[in-house]
């Protein structure tokens, strides 16, 4: 028992002292992301959120999915889901959860962090104010826990910002814009005009229908919407709709998105129950008789507020043109994705989104803070315009901007620096090499051979793969919309097809070799032959023959224009980097087969089509013969520092019929193994959208699930049976002293050939 006399003067509240060499504020996946990475690389972390789990705008909160670069599977971005720690992530989340339920997903973060013994996790504790060593060098943050009621002194070395708002940033004192700058500030020609647009992006809330199975009724709270006709899109709402596919009822563009947070909530309540009140009460949705409100949203997802000058900040030119950037450290793809300030109540559409050609780099200086020199930015509070910021915002980019972060942070306890002094040349490369290592996949920059065992080895396959067709096993595909399948080309070489097509008339199939101006793109602006053959009614093989080349090795697009008389075959078999893509379209993310319109006269940006593939179990490749045969995944790929397709295929791959695929490596001399870095592939090209979407399968198709690892006598060093995830990080219990050693894989199907991206070995 407790018992305590009456004191005249105020009791103490409970307090407790904390220090860390790196301290995190925001546990949204940003902060996750920064959080973890930092931990795992040794860096005595503390996560502080102010909210009762994890994930911020992805976690049962508020529930949108994390999207990033690849945007719905809705542009021309081939293999650029985010690697590292975010795909981990969104890999695990498959694996358990690919119904998309985010209760599920809450658990996969709070145990990413739980797992972590450098990491100590402040849940419902907010901060509220900071402390400075000298006007630029935070020393503590001040934070309350109103579920202990405890008061936190934390102490650190480096403090990294991901709480969106930006409450440590702006205590601290560091530079800040809020709002949208004019076309001058920057040279942005897409700076939009504020009368429509405003000022900044509102807030969105979300809500959940579930069927019982018998009559439900539901009686409006008072200060529901009334008048459904306020929401000029009303025609749009839909009773089989919930959850963020109502990303477009939104509120706050005109109002202060920080300070106004609680008057914007009730606005947005008041919308989402005035439009369950119209799908529940108008009677025009009989379908909805049985359905009930599961869940409403208690807080907004917030989409922007401040943005904190860093370093560097990233403009439209930096997207638009995809500039590069010595100390790039992460990449982009999400369209420049801009909404009207009126939000739900505009006539206008919801956002106007324009993409650029292919993702572009993001460089460290935007998440180093200018003005206090041991504070990193992450989330959506970087170094961005506000033209920017409509890109880069998205949670997926913002948790591999924070991983980076989190690297960065290790490097600069280690080596005894500031954040700012990772843009030396040595430093950088070093950052670049770890995060690669880590699955970071920056554009252009290959994971240095330097420390890589394997590099050193001869290395030979039992077989490899050697794509003279595509066998012709498949569906007929009709061509309503043009077709093409994507392959990794040789410069200047000539490429013959076999096809097979169905005709219900005669008819001619027009196709065309196409290619990317810059290599390293998907988006197929240029056009080397154009061939137009007759085709008589029936079932035909035809040979599509192109005296056109690719200017360099890079991927080319085997095109078949749309043509309603014709289908053509489809193949079952399915190959690391190799896809048919359509020029369809996504009207999520605003494709309606080219950027949707005609981009406004000198916006900057370009006008160009969209070429995507179908979601499995759709989206076969194109059955074809192929002369001369595709030559790209020898196992010197397993070596060449990419872990995905760039401009070919970057793996080895075994041929079909080889029944125990087999990779070995040999040494002149006995290397002494500590640990071994295995990458396989897990579809880069899959969005994974992490709640309520939903996908096809809880392990990718074409990652290899079951492995060995052997020594040179034949003694199993790993052996594992049930892999779902894309890199695999084997640490030796004893260092294996060895002159050879082997990897036997298997195939994941009868319709997936084995194949691996990288492997990388240390002492």
């Amino acid at each position: 028992m407790l018992s305590q006399p009456f004191s005249s003067s105020k009791r103490e509240m409970h307090s407790r002292a904390l220090s860390a060499e790196f301290v995190v504020i925001g546990g949204g996946f940003a902060g996750v992301c920064a959080a973890v990475t930092a931990a795992r690389s040794g860096t005595k972390t503390i996560l502080v959120q102010d909210r009762p789990v994890l994930g911020g705008n992805a976690s049962s909160e508020v529930r949108l999915w994390i999207l990033g670069a690849t945007s719905h599977m809705g542009n021309n971005n081939r293999w650029s889901r985010e690697g590292g720690l975010v795909d981990e992530i969104l890999i695990e989340n498959l694996y358990r959860n690919k119904e998309g339920n985010p209760v599920i997903l809450d658990t996969i973060l709070l145990e990413k962090v739980y797992q972590e013994p450098n990491i100590t996790l402040l849940l419902n504790t907010a901060v509220w104010d900071i402390e400075k060593a000298d006007p630029q060098t935070v020393s503590k943050v001040y934070a309350f826990c109103s579920q202990n009621s405890t008061f936190y002194e934390i102490s650190g070395r480096l403090f990294c910002d991901a709480s969106g708002d930006g409450i440590l940033a702006y205590r601290a004192g560091a530079a800040f814009r809020m709002g949208a700058e004019e076309k001058r500030c920057y040279n942005e020609q897409f700076a939009p005009d504020k009368g429509e647009f405003g000022e900044l992006l509102g807030h969105s809330i979300y809500f959940y229908s579930l069927d019982t199975g018998k009559p439900v009724k539901f009686v409006p709270p008072s200060y529901a919407l009334k008048d459904i006709t306020r929401i000029p899109r009303w025609r749009k709402i839909s009773s089989s709709e919930h959850g963020c596919r109502f990303w477009w009822l939104e509120y706050g563009g005109r109002l202060d998105t920080i300070h106004d947070t609680e008057q914007i909530k009730w606005e947005i309540w008041s919308v989402v129950y005035g439009v369950w009140d119209y799908i529940k009460n108008s009677g025009n949705f009989p379908d909805a008789e049985n359905l009930t409100l599961s869940w409403v949203g208690t807080i907004p997802g917030k989409r922007e507020s401040r943005r904190f000058e860093g370093e560097y900040t990233l403009v439209q030119q930096d997207i638009i043109e995809q500039r590069h950037h010595p100390d790039a450290v992460a990449f982009g793809g999400w369209a420049i994705d801009l909404h009207p300030a009126d939000g739900v109540y505009s006539s206008q559409n919801g956002c106007i989104q324009y993409h650029s050609k292919g993702i572009y780099e993001i460089p460290y200086r935007c998440y180093c803070s200018r003005d206090i020199r041991n504070l990193f930015l992450a989330g959506r509070c970087i170094s961005a315009s506000h033209v920017a910021h409509g890109s880069t915002r998205v949670m997926a980019t913002s948790g591999f901007g924070a991983q980076a972060i989190g690297m960065a942070a290790a490097l600069c306890l280690q080596k005894g620096v500031l954040p700012a002094d990772l843009t030396r040349p040595e430093f950088m490369r070093l950052l670049q090499q770890r995060l690669n290592l880590a699955g970071q996949s920056i554009p252009g920059i290959r994971i240095d051979s330097a420390g890589n065992l394997a590099a050193s080895a001869r290395i030979s396959a039992s077989s490899e793969l050697r794509l003279a067709e595509i066998p012709f096993d498949g569906g007929w595909m009709p061509l309503d919309y043009s077709a093409a399948q994507l392959l990794p080309l040789k410069a200047g070489v000539r490429y013959r097809f076999e096809i097979e097509v169905e005709a219900c008339e005669a008819t001619v199939l027009e196709a065309e070799l196409r290619y990317a101006a810059k290599p390293f793109n998907y988006t197929p602006d240029m056009t080397a032959e154009r061939v137009r053959i007759p085709v008589e009614m029936g079932t035909c093989k035809l040979s599509v023959v192109f005296t056109g080349t690719v200017p360099s090795d890079q991927y080319g697009f085997v095109t078949f224009l749309k043509n309603n008389a014709l289908r053509i075959r489809s193949s079952k078999a399915r190959y690391t980097g190799i896809v048919s893509v359509f020029n369809k379209f996504n009207e999520a993310v605003n494709n309606n087969g080219r950027q949707t319109g005609t981009p406004p006269a000198g916006s900057g940006i370009d006008a160009f089509e969209f070429w995507c593939p179908d979601r499995r179990p759709a989206g076969q490749n194109i059955a074809m013969r192929i002369t001369p045969a595709i030559e790209a995944f020898s196992p010197s790929n397993v070596v060449n520092g990419f872990v995905r397709p760039t401009v070919t295929a970057n793996a080895w791959c075994a041929a079909f019929g080889d029944k125990m695929p087999r990779l070995s490596f040999c040494w002149d001399v006995p290397q002494r193994i500590g640990r071994i870095r295995l990458f396989f592939d897990t579809d880069y090209d899959h969005a994974l959208e992490s709640v309520q979407m939903g996908h096809p399968e809880r392990v990718i198709p074409f990652c290899v699930q079951g492995y060995r690892i052997l020594d040179g006598h034949g003694n199993v060093v790993c052996e594992c049976t049930d892999n779902h995830q894309t890199i695999n990080d084997i640490r030796l219990k004893e260092t294996l002293e060895t002159d050879r050693l082997a990897i036997v894989v298997e195939h994941p199907s009868s319709e997936v050939a084995a194949a691996l991206f990288q492997i990388h070995i240390e002492a």
